[in-house]
């Protein structure tokens, strides 16, 4: 099997130490599939080959084609932790928008949408995976990873930019506001951490303030140019460390939690406008 959390997603593979030889087994498969599709929307070729590449990746995965080793472990893990097929048409509705000459996200509306189909879905799709049946609990899962894509917005407009892709503006400003919206986010999404399973709660714990402690390197660029200079920002070694031991502490805190008085109703009714969640959750 292709390791491509190894390869690309460094915070949560640091964080993956923390989980059980079969929920890396399976998470590993649902991240593999889900860069598979990303990489077909991020790669270099020409658009309408992109295009061919993403629809001919699709029908095969509603298709079920068991030859392809991606597509055929990942309906494994669906049928297996019984996710809806209709968050992952949530995943694909996300990364093609991204397959576009030009994209233009031009409300917090259209960036809440853009962030869960492509971002959400995962988080909603691996708290399956971690076995969480609290349905206000599996919201928070998408609140998560709503938060986690946020991140990846303020970090990489540059990047962006040059592939044409606008989700905000390339101002410090904007940046600062979507880090700022992004902890609304994070916030919500900590109370549901305890009814994940004990095994493999200190996983999430981890990957949720390493990824969260991006944003805190991104802020102490102070200003456009600062940023543009720091090119890619990314948490070093001894900030994973350093978050790793202060995870133990919202470890048990976490302990404590009876309710999750789950409180982000205002910014999922605005997904509740696309998204049916009673058909995903």
């Amino acid at each position: 099997m292709k390791n491509l959390l190894k390869k690309h997603a460094k915070s949560f593979y640091w964080a993956s130490f923390f989980l059980p030889k079969i929920v890396i087994k399976k998470s590993t498969s649902l991240y593999n599939f889900c860069r598979t599709i990303d990489d077909i929307a991020d790669e270099s070729n020409e658009l309408k080959i992109k295009k061919e590449k993403f629809s001919r990746f699709k029908r095969d995965f509603l298709k079920k084609n068991k030859e392809n080793s991606t597509i055929s472990e990942m309906w494994s893990v669906i049928s297996s932790e019984n996710i809806s097929e209709k968050i992952v048409l949530d995943l694909f509705d996300g990364v093609e928008s991204d397959l576009q000459t030009k994209v233009n996200l031009n409300s917090k509306k259209d960036l809440l949408l853009y962030s869960y189909r492509v971002a959400g879905t995962v988080g909603l799709m691996m708290s399956k995976i971690l076995h969480v049946k609290d349905r206000e609990a599996l919201k928070g899962a998408i609140d998560l990873g709503i938060a986690m894509q946020l991140t990846n917005i303020a970090r990489d407009v540059i990047e962006d930019k040059k592939s044409n892709r606008k989700y905000i503006e390339s101002k410090f400003s904007s940046i600062k506001e979507t880090i700022n919206y992004s902890e609304i986010f994070y916030e919500k999404s900590f109370n549901s951490i305890s009814k994940i399973p004990l095994r493999s709660r200190f996983s999430v714990i981890v990957a949720r303030r390493v990824y969260r402690k991006i944003g805190d390197y991104i802020l102490k660029q102070k200003n456009i140019e600062n940023y543009y200079k720091a090119g890619k920002i990314y948490v070093p070694l001894f900030g994973k460390i350093n978050q790793t031991f202060l995870s133990i502490y919202d470890f048990f805190k976490l302990l404590f939690v009876k309710n999750i008085n789950y409180d982000n109703y205002e910014n999922h009714n605005i997904l509740a406008q696309e998204i049916n969640f009673n058909e995903r959750i």
